[in-house]
């Protein structure tokens, strides 16, 4: 979360500083070294207006770094990364509902289903990029942007295995791949970050171009082009999935000698 930096509500004190090495430098008969030296006078203004802008900040310059920083704070969450976050989870019941309506099978509903799915993916694309872009990353995004992205993939991934469109074993294989690399991360989150591989934004790519076309009530050869595209999202699942693993092992094995080789230093 952001807040107010150090020396924005430091700055009355850096100033204060200033003002009397200044005075300091200059000999006995310089001006009293509580007066701070302002931008004016740095500039070559008048030292009156520029000691008056000082000894204003220094006497709002706390106070008014807290408020900021407490304004900062609670506004942080309400973000327009966090917002598009918030707007996927309240999709999820609503493509569960498009999706099953009259039974499951009434084109229409699908059009609309793969609408709100469309969106979904389409706010995932959008959300981290504009976190990281614009410094709004919070502790709510950490937590709230994954579980969003599991819960639209595994809601469409789920009901269209209930229907008989897609086959329980590839929704059990992305699913588990899923929840098993958020799992690990956890775990090994104490020696570093595994970062997001291209690999990986290729599956996620994958992923949601097939289920989006299987949530279609897609006929003839967009029917077998789609059975390809999922073909190719499971392998890639399987691939970075345990390219993940590797990843991991090797992560843990370096954290412990590090920490192996600090406390050996510790106790020489």
């Amino acid at each position: 979360m952001t807040g107010v930096p150090a020396s924005a509500a430091g700055g009355s004190s850096q100033a204060k500083g200033v003002g009397a090495a200044d005075v300091s430098a200059a000999g006995p008969g310089a001006v009293d070294p509580s007066a701070a030296v302002g931008p004016a006078t740095a500039a070559g203004g008048s030292p009156d207006v520029g000691d008056a802008e000082a000894q204003g900040a220094a006497g709002r310059g706390p106070r008014g770094g807290k408020l900021a920083a407490a304004a900062v704070n609670q506004a942080s969450v309400w973000n327009i990364a966090n917002l598009l976050t918030m707007l996927r989870l309240i999709l999820v019941p609503g493509f569960v509902a498009l999706m099953l309506a009259d039974g499951g099978y009434d084109p229409a509903w699908r059009s609309l289903a793969w609408a709100a799915f469309a969106i979904a993916m389409i706010t995932d694309l959008f959300d981290g990029h504009l976190a990281r872009t614009y410094n709004l990353v919070t502790d709510f995004g950490k937590i709230a942007d994954p579980i969003a992205d599991k819960a639209i993939m595994g809601a469409a991934l789920i009901c269209l295995s209930a229907l008989g469109d897609l086959p329980w074993w590839v929704t059990i294989v992305i699913l588990g791949r899923e929840l098993g690399i958020t799992l690990m991360r956890f775990l090994v989150i104490r020696y570093g970050v595994i970062p997001a591989s291209r690999g990986g934004k290729l599956k996620t790519l994958t992923q949601g171009v097939a289920v989006g076309m299987y949530v279609l009530a897609l006929t003839g050869w967009l029917a077998t082009l789609r059975w390809w595209v999922m073909a190719a999202a499971v392998v890639l699942t399987v691939v970075t999935g345990l390219d993940y693993v590797r990843q991991a092992i090797v992560l843990r094995r370096q954290g412990i000698a590090e920490r192996r080789a600090a406390s050996e230093e510790t106790e020489a």
